[in-house]
């Protein structure tokens, strides 16, 4: 049955503890369109994307999560602005990787927050850089107390990055309230999240990361498509350069009469 809208907070909430979900990060309507037709469960996306006047013809379906870098977000209220409009235009979740206090704050103001822990790649110099995070006791224990202070400052769900399976697993079994989307944190979180450019072999840089999947080889076949693209173009100059292009069913031509009446209606040339 197609989808007609996307589930609310409340409904994934309900998933808990009975299914895995999958969730994407993806970057253009095409993709959005694939994963709807795909049945994927979440995504994220850039704003540009999620407000984009097509986006939601292209999902419906998909409980979309847009988000700003703490970095760039400015203040408390800027936060706030950008998450109103970020619902406004069609998002369901805004992701935030601000401090607790601005966790709360949209809380309070009944924005669907989404956190993140272990290896969050803005805050990762905190963390030794990027690097699995919550190897040890007390690393563990560390990421089980900001998944508490995330539940309660009203997050509804947390991305868990590269962090022990074991980890992840009890952390998620210990907060019945908070959804937790893992990217490399194993089977024992609420939904496994990985990037499209991932899955279909498009990885920036060409290194995929360990946690990924590639499932197509779409480098490969854009490279193709690019020689195949040149090829023509030079096809083409050449048919140009000898005269083969135009050919007559490419134009259009006059009536003898009227090209007659035409060219008497001219002054002498030169």
């Amino acid at each position: 049955m197609a989808r007609t809208r996307p589930p609310t907070v409340q409904e994934l909430r309900e998933e808990k503890g009975r299914r895995q979900m999958t969730m994407l990060r993806i970057f253009s309507l095409q993709e959005a369109a694939a994963a709807e037709e795909a049945g994927i469960d979440i995504v994220s996306a850039p704003m540009e994307l999620v407000g984009h006047p097509e986006y939601r013809d292209a999902a419906p379906g998909i409980f979309s999560m847009t988000g700003v870098d703490h970095r760039a977000a400015g203040t408390r209220d800027d936060y706030l602005r950008f998450a109103g409009k970020a619902l406004m235009a069609g998002a369901d979740a805004v992701y935030c990787s601000g401090s607790l206090e601005t966790v709360s704050f949209l809380a309070r103001e009944h924005v669907p927050v989404v956190g993140h822990v272990g290896l969050v790649p803005s805050r990762n110099t905190w963390t030794g850089g990027f690097r699995a995070v919550g190897k040890t006791a007390a690393g563990a224990l560390a990421l089980y107390e900001e998944c508490r202070a995330y539940e309660a400052a009203g997050a509804f769900a947390v991305e868990v990055e590269v962090v022990p399976a074991e980890v992840a697993t009890e952390i998620s079994r210990r907060m019945p309230g908070l959804l937790l989307w893992s990217m490399g944190a194993g089977a024992g979180c609420d939904a496994q999240y990985l990037f499209a450019e991932d899955i279909l072999g498009e990885t920036q840089g060409g290194r995929v990361p360990r946690h990924a999947k590639v499932y197509r080889d779409f480098a490969a076949e854009h490279a193709r498509l690019q020689r195949a693209r040149a090829a023509a173009f030079a096809e083409f100059r050449k048919d140009v350069e000898t005269g083969a292009f135009p050919e007559p069913r490419h134009i259009v031509s006059m009536d003898p009469a009227e090209l007659d009446a035409f060219l008497k209606g001219l002054p002498a040339a030169g």
